[in-house]
Order: structure tokens, then C-alpha cells, then sequence
């Protein structure tokens, strides 16, 4: 037998160690490896057909395809980029630069909505507690820094960030005009508003309690909210219609949007648009905005360079035209067996759940039984969905238009689709994801679990793989996903994806027990220069803890369970090479663990991991059994 002695001491670096020495990061990208590699197999296979599509080589079945060819080659065209500048955003620098004060903003309000930067954000969706409706949900404004903690005074990393996002705004703002006097005092005034966003907004560790948006607010309230803008008037004209009440996502800004929008901070805040529309639109402009728009993200992410040309207009078209691209990919890439086979696994973890919450030992029979019934509801959404949504027939491009006009145009559809919801029942059918995006997702508010075909791949899943290496690559990925069903978030909605307390008063205090196990297991651990924050992980680790675990089960039922070959394949899909400043954005930011983490310490809290590689005391990967933290 191989010797074991680099697994007992570090899974990660015994699996990944050889690959991480050769391991190269793109000039272009923050990460190499795993998910990555997925992600550039399926950007190498799309490009190439794009191109073959616009050559005229190779045909396509949709004929919507043929707006996406029509966006590629307008965002292709440098030529005419470089040649039209930023005349294409000049219409709306000069409706900001007019603007005369808070009234002459709520008179356009509705209008400006639709198309230039505003202090707060607007979204329909379904009623968290009442999942068949529609609602209004409202939302501060985001940062110019990643999150809360990089304004304080002594976070040296938000320092620097914030020193080159200055560079890089000075010069936007001297390339459509201005002289560096105006420039500097309208970059001082938009961090000015910005700054004072920073008391009232919610940090990451904030929102990784998900079900914390939830505010309902009665429309006469949040109508009263500001006394600058008359937010009940612009929400009624956006949907054409009176909602009963506004889910207030972030309570603390709006309750102090007057705190904000003062007469004295106006002149901030009107910098602060002008220089949102150029932020928002420098991508789309000519080659020097593209490039002087992205250094803050390339300081940001860690990555060399930016795009090429060709694979930015590629990321502009397939990005717009998401499901449309998605359909092509899931058709043309994945096929019906693997479609059958993965489906087949979904329904075999969903059993293993039902079994282990059957012999669960702290639930009561009550909540046993009501879990079980929230297994049984979960919808399953495999490879690519049935159908795109009706909104890409309205997509169309008008090569006589600059591309930043055609950009948005599609976003004002996209826009107003949304609050057309509002008067159409949910449609539970829709997809959160393409099918050529490398993740999955559980959505707690439709109880469903969606597997892009992106993601079905080596290592993570093929059909020339075993059953063990499958279902510790993408076995554990949908157990992981079906636990996001019982995390600290997911665990407060009911089947039908309600918000809706279905535990008893004793089991939800044991849950919450072994949650907070959870987060003391990671808080404080050491990474890239800082440490992990338990509490903004903890969703993510209860799933990974429930798949691993259950996927592990599931292994040991095949015919033939390889349990070696199960652990070695879970710490494979979690290799990544990524830059220093990725990995401390993720730490920072991401609510999950960084991946070496993942793949180091569940297992820990496994038996079977200890039995199959021989692991004990002293060793690197070895835990106390009163440490070790089972939830599921």
C-alpha cells in the first residue's frame, strides 16, 4: 500500500503539492486550478466557436445566436471604440453635471432610474415568507472598497486599495474632460459620499446571515423615509402598482437615508454619480477606458494584465446573453447520459439524507418528519434548463449603435422585466445559474438545487471515473447543496421555500449548538497573512460538513467504495493557485473557507478518514474526538 504519511499529515498538499509547484496563473486571471480549469476548458471551447460562428464556419440552431454574434463583433470592433472615445456616456456626464439639487433629481426620477447610478437599489422578487409572490425589496448602494472593515484606520490593505482606486479615478475623470482641478475636487467629493455610506451599510459577516434582509416595512413608511426623494412615488411609477409593503433588505441606511442626503452633502453626491456613470461604463468605451477602468480590479484580484480584446467582447456577448449561451453549451457539451447518470446521484443523495435524518439522534420525531418532507420537495435542475427565458426575444443589437448604447439598452429590458414581476406569479421554473457556469447553488426561497453542465467534468465528474472518485468530486458538491437545505440559513424555510420556523424550541437550540461549533472550529485559522472569520464562513462549512459526510455514505453503498480514492478526489477539487491579493479579498469577503481549508478540515471530522489513512495523535491531520463536529 502507498504510504500514508504525507495524508495524516496535510490531504491538501499530499494531493495537490506536485501540481501546485508547475502550477501557473494566467497573466490575465487571479486563480489557476480545480474550479478554474473548468471555467477555462468551457471559455476556450466557446470562444472558439464564437469566432467560427462570426467566420460563418460553423452553424448554430437558435436563432437568437445570432444577436450574440451580432454583440460579439460590435465589442470586437476596437477601431470604432478608440474612435468614438467616451462621446457614447457624454449625454449622461451632462444630465448629472446639470443636475440643480434633490428636487431636480426626484422629478426625474423613475426616468433616471432606469439609466444612470442612483443612492439606493431597487428589486423584485419572491416574498421570503410567502414564496408564490412577488415583492419589492430595497438595498443600499455598494462601496468603492470591498466591505466595512477596509475603511478603518488601521487596515493597511484598504489603504492601498483605496490609494489606487484614487490613481485610477483621477485619471477617469481627467480622460472625459475634466481639468485635474475639477477632477480632484469631484474624486474628493464622490469619496466623500462614499465615506458616508460606511456607518449604515452591512459588512459581509452582515449578510452571510441571509434571512437578516428580510425587513418588511409598510409602504407608507418606506415612502416617508427620505424627505429628498419621494421613494414611494418612484416605486409605484417602476411597477404600476401599490405594494402593500417594501422588504427593507438594509434597515440601519434607510432609516438614516436623511443623514445622507443632506443639503450639504448633495454637491458629494452628485460626484459621486457623475463619476458612477464613468466606473460603470469605461469597459464598454475605448481601449484606454477599458484598460484605465480595470486597475483598480487587477489591484483588487491580484491579475496581471487585462483581457484581451477578443476575450473581453467574448465575456460582454456570453455574459448578456447568459441562458441563450447556456442553452448552446448544455446541448453541445453535455449529453443525455450524463445528464441521467448525475440526476441518478442527486436522487441517491437525497435518499442517503433521508436515511441519516431517520437515525438522527438529537432531532425530535417531530422535526424529523418535516425535514423529510422538505427532501422530498427539493426540485432538481441538471445540465441546462427546459427553456430561455422569454426576455432574450426582446434582445436585439443595433450594430448602427455604439456598443455602450446597446449594453444599455439590454439592461434597461433587463431592468424592467424584473419590476414587471411584480405583477406576474413567481416563476419556479427559472434558473439561477447558465449551464456554462462552474458552480452549483440551493436556493432556500424555491427549495431547489441546480448542477450546471459546466461543472459536470473531471475531476469533479465523468463517466470514466469511479463511483468513489465521483462522489468525492461532484457527490459531494450536490450533498453539499442539499445541506445548504439544513445550514443556519437554509434550515429557517420550510418546503415551498417560506420562511417559516418548522423546528421545535429544543432541537433549534442543539442546531444552533453545533453551528457554533462550526464557526469555532475555523475562526482564527491561519491564511494568507490573516485569519478566517468563523462566523462569515459558517453557512458554507455546515454544507461542506453534510456533504462530505453523506457523500461518504454513499460511497460505502456502491458496489466497490474506494474510500482512499473518495478523499484523495475531494481534496482535488479544491486545488487552486491563486495571488496574494485574491486569496486575502476571499478571506476578507467570501463566505466560503479558502479551499485548502475545505479540503483539510472536514475530513478531520470523519472516522472513516482516520481508518483509511492510518491518521493519529500527533499527526497533522489528526483531531481530538471531542473536537470533531458532526451536524449531519
Amino acid at each position: 500500500m502507498e504510504n500514508n504519511t504525507a495524508y495524516r499529515n496535510d490531504l491538501y498538499e499530499a494531493v495537490n503539492g506536485q501540481w501546485a509547484k508547475t502550477a501557473v496563473i494566467p497573466d490575465d486571471k487571479a486563480t489557476t486550478g480545480g474550479f478554474a480549469d473548468l471555467a477555462d476548458d468551457v471559455e476556450k471551447k466557446l470562444m472558439a466557436d464564437l469566432a467560427a460562428f462570426e467566420a460563418g464556419t460553423k452553424t448554430y440552431d437558435n436563432p437568437l445566436m445570432a444577436e450574440v454574434v451580432k454583440l460579439y463583433r460590435l465589442a470586437k470592433d476596437f477601431d470604432r471604440r478608440d474612435q468614438e472615445g467616451y462621446q457614447p456616456i457624454q449625454g449622461e456626464l451632462d444630465r448629472v453635471q446639470a443636475l440643480e439639487g434633490y428636487l431636480d433629481l426626484a422629478q426625474q426620477l423613475p426616468d433616471w432610474y432606469k439609466d444612470l447610478p442612483t443612492p439606493f437599489g431597487l428589486q423584485v422578487d419572491a416574498d421570503m415568507k410567502d414564496t408564490a409572490k412577488n415583492v419589492v425589496y430595497a438595498f443600499a448602494p455598494s462601496l468603492y472598497l470591498p466591505d466595512k472593515p477596509y475603511y478603518e484606520a488601521d487596515n493597511e490593505n484598504g489603504q492601498q486599495l483605496l490609494a489606487v482606486f484614487e490613481q485610477m479615478s483621477l485619471k477617469l475623470l481627467q480622460m472625459v474632460g475634466l481639468s485635474e482641478t475639477t477632477a480632484q475636487t469631484t474624486l474628493k467629493q464622490a469619496l466623500a459620499f462614499d465615506r458616508s455610506l460606511v456607518p449604515y451599510v452591512k459588512s459581509a459577516e452582515d449578510w452571510a446571515d441571509y434571512t437578516s434582509m428580510y425587513n418588511p416595512v409598510d409602504f407608507a413608511t418606506f415612502s416617508h423615509y427620505s424627505a429628498q426623494l419621494d421613494l414611494g412615488q418612484l416605486v409605484t411609477t417602476l411597477i404600476q402598482a401599490t405594494p402593500e409593503a417594501v422588504i427593507v433588505a438594509e434597515p440601519n441606511f434607510y432609516q438614516n437615508i436623511d443623514a445622507i442626503l443632506t443639503d450639504e452633502n448633495f454637491e458629494n453626491l452628485k460626484s459621486w454619480l457623475y463619476l458612477g456613470v464613468i466606473l460603470g461604463s469605461a469597459g464598454s468605451l475605448s481601449e484606454d477606458f477599458r484598460q484605465t477602468g480595470g486597475i483598480y480590479h487587477r489591484a483588487l484580484s491580484g491579475s496581471k494584465v487585462a483581457m484581451s480584446q477578443t476575450k473581453a467582447a467574448y465575456y460582454t456577448a456570453t455574459n448578456r446573453f447568459s441562458q441563450v449561451v447556456g442553452d448552446y453549451y448544455g446541448k453541445t457539451y453535455f449529453g443525455p447520459e450524463a445528464r441521467a447518470d448525475v440526476t441518478q446521484m442527486v436522487t441517491t443523495m437525497i435518499a442517503v439524507y433521508k436515511r441519516r435524518l431517520a437515525q438522527n439522534d438529537w432531532l425530535s420525531a417531530d422535526t424529523k418528519e418535516k425535514a423529510i418532507v422538505k427532501l422530498d420537495k427539493i426540485v432538481i435542475k441538471v445540465g441546462y434548463p427546459e427553456k430561455i427565458k422569454a426576455i432574450y426575444q426582446k434582445f436585439h443589437i443595433d450594430e448602427h449603435k455604439s456598443l455602450y448604447e446597446n449594453l444599455e439598452n439590454l439592461s434597461r429590458l433587463v431592468l424592467e422585466d424584473n419590476l414587471d414581476r411584480f405583477n406576474r406569479p413567481v416563476d419556479r421554473t427559472e434558473w439561477g445559474m447558465p449551464a456554462q457556469m462552474v458552480n452549483a447553488m440551493y436556493d432556500p426561497s424555491k427549495n431547489d438545487i441546480t448542477f450546471p453542465a459546466a461543472i459536470l467534468q473531471a475531476p469533479f465528474y465523468s463517466l470514466k471515473q469511479t463511483a468513489s472518485e465521483n462522489y468525492g468530486g461532484i457527490g459531494a458538491v450536490i450533498a453539499h447543496e442539499i445541506s445548504h437545505a439544513f445550514d443556519n440559513n437554509g434550515a429557517k424555510f420550510d418546503e415551498y421555500g417560506n420562511l417559516n420556523n418548522w423546528w421545535t424550541e429544543a432541537d433549534y437550540a442543539k442546531f444552533k449548538q453545533l453551528t457554533q461549533a462550526t464557526i469555532d472550529q475555523f475562526d482564527g485559522l491561519p491564511f494568507a497573512g490573516g485569519k478566517v472569520n468563523g462566523k462569515l464562513v459558517v453557512s458554507e462549512n455546515v454544507a461542506d460538513a453534510g456533504g462530505l459526510s453523506c457523500a461518504l455514505e454513499a460511497t460505502k453503498q456502491t458496489a466497490d467504495p474506494d474510500l482512499r480514492a473518495f478523499f484523495i478526489n475531494w481534496a482535488r477539487i479544491w486545488r487552486m493557485a491563486a495571488t496574494t491579493q485574491y486569496q486575502q479579498l476571499r478571506l476578507a469577503t467570501d463566505v466560503h473557507a479558502p479551499n485548502v481549508l475545505r479540503a483539510n478540515v472536514q475530513p478531520k471530522n470523519l472516522e472513516e478518514f482516520y481508518d483509511t489513512f492510518g491518521v493519529v495523535a500527533g499527526d497533522g491531520m489528526y483531531l481530538a474526538p471531542k473536537d470533531r463536529v458532526k451536524i449531519w
